[in-house]
């Protein structure tokens, strides 16, 4: 696409696919599981990216009670936060974040705070100074709580932030809270969001003079 620029007073972050590779960890757990319940494992991989794991599994299993999705669920979230092999950052992410030091973002991921802090200390990221995580919220993504609340915490309206995501659900959740997103990788471009991007390699944030943050994109 051809060099952009986007005015925010806040970035909000998606972590899994945007942040982080961890494509290699997710597919074979959730593999695994679409085995055992007896699921053809490629049309689970295109419901569960974006959303907290119980959720995924009422979509894939919708007559399945809530709470055996939630036992199912956190004990996906043990093997995923004990499995890093493969974990790796999205090109541009390290020098992305580094250049958000000092300027309002926050994290606004489905995963629960074990998981994000073993996953973006497997990428060599450091972690923002203010996470939404799966258990600020009571709706997972594509519901836009989770980027309802970051806004929130920074003090930033909802118009005025700028979302990182790579998932449908988690545009439909940017979008949803009223917001632009900036689309991330391959699965991004099938849901169009306002501006896309292979990685974040060639996205640079920087402060303007009146206090907005400017994201040179190309």
């Amino acid at each position: 696409m051809p060099p952009t620029a986007l005015t925010a007073r806040a970035l909000l972050l998606d972590m899994d696919g945007t942040l982080v590779n961890s494509d290699a960890v997710v597919e074979r757990i959730w593999r695994r599981w679409a085995e055992r319940h007896g699921l053809v494992g490629d049309e689970v991989m295109k419901v569960v990216h974006g959303r907290q794991g119980h959720a995924s599994m009422a979509v894939l299993l919708p007559h399945r009670p809530v709470e055996q999705n939630l036992a199912d669920n956190a004990r996906m979230l043990a093997e995923e936060t004990a499995d890093v092999d493969g974990v790796v950052e999205i090109p541009g992410a390290g020098a992305f974040l580094r250049a958000l030091r000092g300027l309002p973002h926050a994290l606004v991921t489905s995963a629960d705070v074990a998981l994000s802090t073993a996953r973006m200390a497997a990428a060599g990221l450091d972690l923002p100074g203010i996470r939404v995580t799966a258990e600020s919220v009571g709706a997972s993504k594509p519901d836009p709580e989770g980027f309802l609340k970051g806004a929130a915490e920074l003090g930033v309206a909802p118009a005025d932030c700028l979302v990182f995501e790579d998932s449908g659900a988690g545009i439909a959740a940017g979008r949803a809270a009223g917001m632009r997103v900036v689309g991330v990788g391959p699965r991004a471009w099938v849901h169009k969001p306002d501006v896309l991007v292979n990685d974040l390699t060639r996205v640079r944030p920087e402060q303007a003079e009146d206090g907005t943050i400017q994201v040179h994109i190309g």
